[in-house]
């Protein structure tokens, strides 16, 4: 029964990170910047929701305030920091470290508006269980795992069968040619931003429904979300989907027969044996 629950809890934080690890993998494979920002994005949608929420907004109405909150952050760092950047011909190290320039400005700023003290949702409903035979699961886990699993749904589709996918991949594959044939690469990478910064916002709202809210604690689901988009495939997002689930479950299956500071080393350990035996990741064609 023990392993039973923490494979369920293991599979509700694998979809949640999963979120984070797929928002990131359609960033990072279109633009080619390493968004470490993700992680403050993450945060400041959860904190956006929750102020809305102490407002008395229902967690429908404080979870778009939410994603609209993000992906206005994700349009402004996209078009204003890393934009502007390459136009002046920025190397990529540069950029990262403009992404952790604003990533500390986003957590220290949010830190600064709601304090460091931890914040919790306060629906009643949130912590009412659902019983499925011997496992036991809040509304809240529920909560994630169905939208989590409706959004990567969603964004796998928009991704393989839209239009707007197709001119993702084309200007993914050759930014020059695409500028050149007129798909407006800078264009799509704001939009992009948006819909990644979105979906990372939702994430970050929808653990924080679940669990308790710090301004510091996005660095480590971006951490684990990066380690499954490289070892499920970079650009596949079915891929960076279906590791983030296998390291959740791994990382809570460990807790049963070591102590929690281990479970996160051991699962990292794991992750560097994967990606020595196949390095190109779980999916070798991206999306």
């Amino acid at each position: 029964m023990l392993y039973l629950q923490l494979l369920a809890d293991g599979l509700v934080t694998g979809c949640a990170i999963g979120l984070v690890a797929v928002s990131f993998s359609l960033i990072y494979s279109t633009t080619k910047v390493f968004h470490v920002a993700h992680a403050g994005i993450y945060t400041a949608g959860g904190y956006i929701a929750w102020y809305a929420a102490s407002y008395g907004a229902p967690f429908t109405v404080a979870c778009i305030a939410g994603i609209i909150g993000s992906a206005l952050l994700g349009a402004v760092i996209q078009s204003q920091v890393y934009q502007r950047l390459e136009e002046r011909g920025a190397q990529p190290l540069v950029l990262l470290i403009a992404s952790l320039g604003v990533l500390a400005v986003l957590q220290n700023g949010v830190a600064i508006l709601f304090t460091t003290n931890m914040l919790q949702f306060s629906y009643p409903w949130r912590n009412q269980m659902v019983i499925f035979g011997a496992v036991g699961l809040s509304y809240a886990q529920v909560t994630i795992v169905i939208v989590s699993i409706v959004v990567f749904v969603v964004l796998t589709w928009m991704s393989k069968y839209t239009l707007f996918g197709q001119r993702i991949r084309a200007v993914a594959s050759n930014p020059f040619l695409a500028e050149i044939t007129r798909l407006r690469p800078k264009t799509l990478f704001v939009l992009v931003m948006m819909i990644g910064s979105a979906v990372v916002g939702l994430a970050g709202t929808l653990i924080a429904l679940d669990q308790a809210m710090q301004p510091y604690t996005g660095v480590l689901i971006l951490l684990t979300a990066t380690i499954a988009v490289i070892a499920g495939g970079i650009g596949s997002l079915t891929g960076a989907f279906v590791i983030s689930l296998a390291l959740s479950v791994l990382q809570n299956l460990s807790l049963a027969v070591m102590p929690g500071r281990w479970s996160i080393a051991a699962t990292f350990a794991l992750f560097i044996l994967f990606i020595l035996i196949r390095p190109q990741g779980l999916v070798r064609a991206a999306r």
